[in-house]
């Protein structure tokens, strides 16, 4: 192929890397936000080019050939390095601008993060946010995210970490649960409840309690009517009087607050349920947008109280 030539194609280059990312020619077009006969024309172009098959399509998503991967993992980098330089250079203008691809867990970003979201696109009406809704623990770098927000004991430290606030698990249940099974007093008691659980892995589900003496670690092998890998599936077992869920305080504020549901056992500290803290975490970068940086300072502030009732 002629160096002329290869120039012409540097679009057609940057597609094929998107199209790689997001897994169909719809999704792809999307993103770009092109149709789907440009997209795949400019795909087809760049075969010909190439002399060499680079997708294999099928009805419902596509799949890179060899030729295909080589060419997105040569040209990841470099394009990579060209979105972060032309970042720099509309950060010169001082203002936030642009799009900001954050990854949230589920139940922490419908309750807390996307009422509040207005106030911050309001403030800032240049930057543009990418939410996605995943337990999912993601490959930033590899995913093309800018920011992760992480409900954890501990960030990873091969990425920087912001703590946006603290936050604790607590047990909680309905008033009509109550009035049928009675109020635990001691941890002990749970055994004898309906209790709704996250799974975890070990075979019999436990709860770990410890209060602010010095008393030793008390451990309840649990079991109830449901299982779930969602806090916000687990409150609503609770809120329709399944049991006793112990949930995140976030997932449990707005019930708490309302009287619909009812702490349990609030003397006593649930340890290792779920993460102590909650975090904004970042790839390392030699630049990061003034978006990513304002975003983070806006998380910073208004989550700074927790979620306590």
């Amino acid at each position: 192929m002629k160096p002329q030539n290869i120039e012409s194609l540097w679009t057609h280059l940057h597609w094929l890397t998107v199209l790689a990312q997001q897994g169909s020619f719809t999704a792809a077009a999307l993103r770009l936000g092109v149709s789907k006969a440009a997209m795949s024309q400019r795909i087809a172009e760049l075969e010909r080019a190439a002399g060499a098959p680079l997708v294999q399509r099928t009805t419902r998503s596509v799949r890179l050939t060899e030729a295909g991967q080589r060419l997105v993992e040569d040209m990841r980098g470099p394009f990579e390095q060209i979105a972060h330089s032309f970042a720099g250079v509309r950060d010169l203008a001082g203002v936030p601008r642009g799009l900001v691809r954050v990854t949230a867990p589920v139940a922490f970003a419908r309750q807390q993060l996307v009422p509040r979201l207005a106030d911050f696109l309001r403030a800032q009406p240049e930057v543009r946010i990418e939410l996605d809704l995943s337990d999912r623990l993601s490959s930033l770098a590899m995913e093309g995210f800018d920011l992760a927000i992480r409900h954890t004991a501990a960030p990873p430290d091969t990425h920087v970490a912001w703590t946006l606030c603290e936050t604790r698990s607590v047990l909680v249940a309905s008033r009509a649960y109550l009035r049928r099974r009675g109020t635990p007093r001691e941890p002990q008691a749970l055994a004898g409840h309906d209790c709704l659980h996250y799974p975890r892995a070990q075979e019999t589900p436990t709860w770990h309690f410890e209060t602010q003496s010095s008393a030793p670690r008390i451990t309840v092998p649990v079991s109830g009517p449901l299982v779930a890998n969602n806090s916000e599936a687990l409150r609503d077992a609770a809120l329709s009087g399944l049991g006793i869920a112990l949930v995140p305080d976030f997932s449990a504020q707005a019930a708490l607050q309302s009287g619909k549901l009812q702490q349990v056992l609030p003397q006593w500290r649930s340890v290792g349920a779920f993460g102590e803290r909650l975090y904004a975490i970042r790839p390392y970068a030699t630049h990061v947008p003034q978006a990513v940086t304002a975003f983070v300072a806006w998380l910073r502030e208004t989550l700074s109280d927790g979620f306590a009732p």
